[in-house]
């Protein structure tokens, strides 16, 4: 037994979903996995603290990890968010939790027991214009005032911890920054594997992938004003790789869609929608390349996914994503759609380079992993317990 002293740790993870939407994507995927790696921790290393997840979906469980599951009407987000500032402090009583950690932004502000809480990013802050009206006021009040709460802030970013700072003043010294990880199961795969999943499929022989929610910020529009116009380069000689667009419907994603009528590439650009978790390493290892355009991340967790499967990487040098693909990937600024097109071309004729970017790509996503973020929140955990209230 370690000289730590145990914690009980209440962790609202109401936003883990099982939803076939863009709801299971993103911070849905962040919540699953800390919580399994946190309960890898309990059951394989010297720590005494105990973890009740509050959630609504129907099929997490985790090994060291116990669960109080509410019903499914919590899937909404105006019965969320008043449970979560109503019951849950009640909840966390009778558990008689020692520390609270809301996993997306936002705490229970009427309990006093010592809180931390997972900020992502700011995005709604920085691209306030790309978020509908209430979702935009919810999230800053709620997460300005959650911050202002904690004993200690959990940034997935530098990026992140930065932006709390210039944004509200946030001491450095209650945060930490614990980067998602990558799971197992992102790997390359076989060429047999490869071809059986695209005959199942019916996918293109060759194509070129997106994942992300379709909203304003992920930036698709500029994606597609590239590929129209580097098709038109390159299609009387060449049979150039389709487009899939993978993810749930977010907000404001009836321009995307236009855009490919409009630019005549409904035969060339395919929006398979949402895909379940379990499916995600099968369609990175099938592409040829992996796009991401986005203009602003706190993480960019689906560009080191892709490294991880062996997948060449062309993103933005926005904030977050930056930060995640390092020198490992083509970087370019958001909007610059000439210089999108000049990078199409360069993957479609250097497969010398593309090679290079893979085993750059492979290196760089050794360097996350889900137990090092359970162990920095471990941390979070511990500090808050024994720190003072310091609210601003």
């Amino acid at each position: 037994m370690s000289g730590r002293k145990p914690l009980h740790v209440g962790i609202d993870a109401h936003l883990l979903s099982s939803a076939a939407s863009y709801r299971s994507a993103g911070v849905s995927n962040y919540s699953r996995h800390l919580l399994t790696a946190l309960g890898r921790l309990v059951d394989e290393e010297d720590i005494p603290h105990r973890f009740t997840a509050f959630l609504h979906a129907a099929d997490f469980v985790a090994a060291g990890v116990a669960v109080q599951r509410g019903p499914q009407w919590l899937e909404q987000p105006l019965l969320r968010i008043a449970w979560e500032q109503s019951v849950l402090p009640v909840a966390l009583t009778q558990i008689q939790a020692d520390v609270v950690h809301g996993l997306v932004n936002v705490l229970p502000l009427a309990t006093r027991r010592p809180g931390v809480v997972t900020v992502h990013d700011l995005s709604f802050l920085r691209l306030p214009e790309l978020f509908p009206p209430f979702k935009r006021v919810y999230l800053t009040a709620l997460c300005r005032a959650s911050v202002a709460r904690a004993r200690q802030v959990v940034a997935v970013s530098h990026q992140t911890a930065d932006d709390l700072a210039q944004a509200w003043g946030v001491d450095g010294e209650r945060v930490l920054v614990a980067p998602n990880g990558v799971d197992v199961r992102f790997s390359p795969g076989s060429p047999e594997e490869v071809r059986r999943f695209r005959q199942e499929r019916a996918l293109p022989e060759r194509y070129w992938f997106y994942l992300g929610t379709l909203e304003p910020r992920k930036n698709l529009t500029v994606l597609l004003e590239a590929f129209a116009r580097w098709r038109q380069r390159v299609a009387p000689t060449a049979d150039p790789p389709h487009l899939i667009l993978a993810g749930g419907k977010g907000w404001y994603y009836d321009t995307i869609f236009a855009q490919v009528a409009a630019f005549g590439l409904a035969e060339f650009v395919h929006f398979p929608g949402f895909l379940p978790d379990a499916e995600l390493p099968a369609w990175y290892q099938a592409a040829e390349l992996f796009l991401y355009p986005s203009r602003y991340e706190g993480f960019g967790l689906p560009v080191i996914e892709a490294m991880a499967c062996g997948v060449p990487v062309i993103c933005s040098n926005a904030p977050g994503v930056r930060e995640v693909a390092g020198d490992a990937a083509i970087q370019l600024a958001p909007d610059d759609v000439d210089a999108w097109v000049a990078a199409y071309s360069l993957a479609a004729t250097q497969p010398a380079y593309l090679a290079e970017l893979r085993s750059a790509g492979l290196e760089r996503a050794k360097l996350f992993k889900w137990e090092t973020a359970a162990a920095v929140t471990i941390d979070a955990y511990e500090r808050a317990a024994q720190s003072p209230d310091k609210r601003q």
